[in-house]
């Protein structure tokens, strides 16, 4: 059954213009035509996750080890520490907007975090089964105010790990996202909707910049509305991060300015999850068509990126693909 993707932003009023400040969305709780998996992992300030650690690596094991999928990773992290080593932070994002007027703000940016979760579906899930377990997760969103976009879809082509489903959710900042993963509805969901259907997953979480324009923050408009999600995870060799590194992710960012007629927005971090360190870098690119997609990655620009800048320096990589379609129109 080939299930065909959605993207859905919350209202402009949930993240004013200027104003940091989360609002809880005006919408009520929903039930969709078609919804699709959501997921994500958290990470608290340092001065919280000090006075509550034991309870906080408790949740982190037991959320994702048993509520979610069998097969997740399960590693003992040091939620006391917060975050694990970081080294530098990259977060990045090039748009290249076709014809788009950012006026007095274009260069001005806006921090912002991004999740992206990979699910692996049961073989046997039925049309009925997998339906309910989207339309639940799809209506998570309703219930707390930070999640500035969502683009959700079936991935398109095989990888060699077989996920099946794909999420990219963009928040306001690192709190919205710790109380996304603590909401009580969405650990109901989790627990009654999601774990029955799916044997294994993968999630990571990276800071960003996105310009500070509410259509490129909210990727909202007409450029947003249809499009392939294209999402690359990579895991930098140990003794390559620091200058190599940083010069593989910009060589990325730099090669998708040119090429504004085939991509709408790219953006990219270091992966700062503490529940999931398979990979250490993501890139995630909006491109206008699936036509848009197969000449970028095909084209000799990319190829010639890829074997100089990173294919040295890699231990892995997964990369996918999901087409999307918007679903403003589906809410009852």
């Amino acid at each position: 059954m080939l299930i065909q993707s959605h993207i859905l932003s919350p209202s402009v009023s949930d993240f004013s213009h200027g104003s940091h400040k989360s609002r809880k969305s005006p919408c009520p709780v929903l039930r969709l035509a078609s919804s699709r998996f959501i997921h994500s992992s958290w990470c608290k300030p340092s001065h919280v996750l000090k006075s509550d650690a034991v309870r906080g690596k408790r949740h982190c094991q037991w959320t994702y080890s048993n509520n979610v999928c069998s097969g997740t990773e399960n590693e003992n992290h040091n939620v006391a520490g917060m975050l694990p080593r970081r080294r530098k932070n990259f977060a990045v994002v090039f748009s290249a907007s076709k014809g788009q007027n950012l006026g007095p703000n274009a260069e001005k940016k806006r921090e912002v975090v991004e999740h992206i979760y990979l699910v692996k579906a049961k073989k046997e899930l039925s049309d009925e089964e997998e339906k309910d377990m989207l339309d639940y997760l799809y209506t998570t969103q309703y219930q707390m105010g930070g999640i500035v976009a969502i683009s959700v879809g079936r991935i398109a082509d095989q990888n060699l790990e077989n996920y099946t489903h794909a999420v990219f959710m963009r928040f306001h900042r690192k709190e919205d996202l710790a109380r996304f993963y603590e909401n009580p509805f969405y650990m109901k969901v989790l627990k009654e909707h999601v774990s029955p259907y799916c044997h294994e997953s993968i999630y990571l979480d990276y800071e960003s910049e996105v310009d500070d324009d509410i259509l490129h923050i909210f990727r909202k408009g007409e450029e947003f509305n249809y499009g392939v999600e294209f999402v690359l995870l990579v895991s930098f060799v140990e003794s390559a991060f620091g200058p190599p590194v940083e010069d593989a992710m910009a060589s990325f960012g730099n090669l998708t300015l040119k090429f504004p007629s085939l991509i709408v927005q790219s953006t990219q971090g270091s992966n700062f999850s503490l529940c999931s360190k398979k990979y250490t870098h993501a890139v995630v690119t909006r491109l206008r068509s699936l036509e848009a997609f197969e000449l970028f990655v095909g084209s000799s620009e990319y190829k010639d990126m890829w074997s100089s800048k990173f294919q040295p320096i890699v231990q892995k990589t997964l990369s996918i693909h999901f087409p999307v379609d918007p679903v403003g129109s589906e809410l009852m």
